[in-house]
């Protein structure tokens, strides 16, 4: 019988990987330095064969390896955002022959998946002050870029957190130059498989639970198959690389954020509805799509990384971006995120807009480029045209509110009718070729109207299966209640001699609200203990821990405030010198404060205050 053990799982998924078209190689095979964690022959075949055309030559080959191996001479944080940005931004270097301009190089070819070398590699020895070996490394044109480990999940001495700190802690520790060109790590026990950055907690850690965007979210045996097409599809993990790992441009943390599967889809699927509806085509409507995105989906990464990818396309040819919320602490949120992703963006302009004014200075002779922040207000300042420009993308946060009201308004006031627009009105003028993009957790249908269909979704289930939000329990409680028929009746007695009392309909209205609100403490006895246990936990005042909760002292919190305001107010005019027409009140409290009167002598006392 064969036992189901590390090995076995290592090799199930070398299988897997085959079937998405990897080269699969046993690490004994590979001969190297086993300092070195490069595989330098993919490294050269793919320069050499991208290269072919402008004759790079073998020196030039081995300036591009030394420039990707090269320490910096930080932290190794910091050499991997170095190398990492190296990797998917290019480099240029200086031609062997002078005479010839500098060569653009691209150690990963992101737009053709064929031109590049994928490698699965298992049990690669390693050497660095100890000698690991790892699971499983994913090579791409001899870059290490992914580093998998494997636990069994038939030993119950070890988990997928046993994983986690293997890559993280002693991986790290004795081979830190593996991780210096590495995207994203993956950990798994054939059950349980999760990935992310190696800077990032272990709780942060999540699956990718749906091949493609329609499908059903799977967990268990099945989430590695579908991690393994989901994610290591060529295509996809091309793209997860280039666009969806974020490094900021400083940090005071080691930061590194990879995206989840919800925010990848969204983000290709708004991308592609933004190029079809997009007015720089003739039959573009300007209506680049809604998301519906439940609490948790991580609305402001997937924004920032729209923004890369169309900034970055060969299509838009740098567009003009403008963030818009309803709220300043929205706008100073995603002011924060998009002020320290310049680098990640490609556009050092990234600005937080002050005025509407300054806007229009802003966009003033620009063709392309820069990244604007503001609030749907200011666009009400004034209704003069900003700009005519078709390469502009408006992205409105929380487009349920304020951002979709384009009709016009009537109302009657004192001085006669008056007719106006909303926030998004004065905005689509403004900018009246530009394509609107709505991110919202409440889609609703003037939503669609203004900014079209829901190209993709991310729901509370989804949210909570993912471990990103916590669900929500209800959790009954049940009090014992004794209704007082006597206290119902003097409550009703009271409230029959009340229109007799009134002067004016205005005191009895008070005086309705008045008994509204006392009559559940009027007519309510119960225990102190249980009202405690029951109703304490959801108040916010403290409660009464002295006196036992009798009908006499229902108005206890009541007479304490009247008694207290009285004695200040007291206080002042015997200070001042003058008659304080509250002394009679304030001494009948202190009465009924020390002798412990009646509840009607009370509550006849608070409805004279009215």
């Amino acid at each position: 019988m064969t036992h189901f053990n590390e090995h076995t799982l290592e090799m199930a998924i070398m299988d897997l990987f085959q079937q998405e078209g990897y080269i699969y190689t046993n690490g004994e095979e590979i001969h190297k330095e086993l300092c070195d964690v490069l595989l330098r022959d993919d490294m050269k075949a793919y320069l050499r064969s991208r290269y072919a055309e402008q004759e790079i030559s073998s020196l030039e080959v081995e300036s591009v390896i030394s420039r990707l191996t090269a320490d910096i001479g930080g932290s190794l944080y910091e050499n991997n955002v170095h190398t990492y940005r190296l990797i998917t931004e290019g480099f240029s270097i200086k031609r062997e022959d002078a005479s010839k301009t500098d060569l653009f190089i691209e150690p990963i070819d992101f737009h053709s998946e064929d031109n590049n070398i994928i490698r699965i590699v298992n049990q690669l020895e390693i050497k660095g002050t100890e000698k690991r070996i790892p699971d499983g490394i994913v090579y791409i044109n001899g870059l290490p870029m992914v580093v998998l480990e494997f636990k069994s999940a038939v030993k119950e001495e070890t988990t997928i957190k046993d994983a986690f700190t293997q890559l993280t802690v002693r991986y790290r520790r004795d081979i830190p130059e593996l991780f210096k060109y590495n995207a994203f790590v993956v950990i798994s026990d054939s059950v349980n498989s999760k990935y992310g950055s190696l800077f990032t907690p272990y709780e942060f850690f999540y699956a990718w639970r749906k091949v493609e965007a329609r499908d059903k979210a799977t967990d268990g045996v099945s989430s590695l198959l579908t991690m393994v097409q989901g994610l290591f599809r060529k295509d996809r993990l091309l793209s997860v690389i280039k666009d969806f790992v974020f490094l900021p441009d400083s940090s005071k943390r080691e930061q590194k954020i990879v995206c989840r599967y919800p925010q990848f889809f969204a983000t290709h699927k708004l991308f592609n509805n933004i190029l079809q509806h997009s007015k720089l085509n003739a039959d573009g409507d300007g209506k680049g799509g809604t998301y519906f995105g439940a609490t948790g989906c991580g609305k402001s990464f997937t924004m920032l990384f729209l923004t890369r990818m169309l900034m970055r396309s060969r299509e838009f040819a740098s567009p003009t971006i403008i963030l818009i919320t309803d709220r300043t602490d929205l706008d100073t949120q995603l002011s924060e995120q998009f002020g320290t992703a310049k680098k990640f963006i490609g556009d050092d302009c990234v600005v937080e807009v002050e005025s509407r004014a300054k806007l229009r200075e802003y966009l003033a002779g620009r063709t392309s480029g820069g990244v604007f922040l503001t609030t749907i207000h200011k666009f009400t300042e004034d209704t003069q045209l900003l700009s005519k420009r078709a390469n502009i993308i408006c992205i409105s946060d929380e487009a349920h509110r304020s951002q979709t009201n384009l009709t016009l308004q009537v109302r009657q006031t004192e001085s006669g009718v008056k007719r106006s627009y909303g926030f998004a009105k004065y905005l689509h003028d403004s900018l009246p070729n530009a394509t609107y993009v709505g991110f919202t957790g409440t889609p609703i249908d003037a939503t669609i109207d203004v900014f079209g269909e829901v190209v993709d979704a991310y729901t509370m289930m989804e949210s909570v299966a993912d471990d990103i939000t916590r669900r929500i329990v209800y959790e009954g409680r049940a009090a014992k209640v004794l209704v007082d028929n006597t206290q119902l009746q003097e409550i009703e007695k009271y409230y029959q001699q009340c229109p007799k009392r009134a002067r004016m309909s205005i005191r009895l209205r008070r005086v309705k609200r008045l008994l509204l609100r006392w009559n559940a403490f009027l007519a309510i006895q119960t225990d102190y203990k249980l009202l405690r246990k029951t109703l304490f936990p959801t108040m916010r005042h403290e409660s009464p821990k002295v006196a036992p909760l009798k009908v006499r002292q229902c108005l206890y919190a009541l007479i304490v405030l009247l008694r207290t305001t009285y004695t200040k107010r007291l206080l002042r005019c015997a200070q001042s010198g003058q008659h304080c027409q509250h002394a009679t009140r304030c001494r009948y409290l202190n009465i009924v404060w020390w002798q412990n009167q009646w509840l009607p002598m009370a509550m006849h006392h608070c409805l004279l205050s009215v």
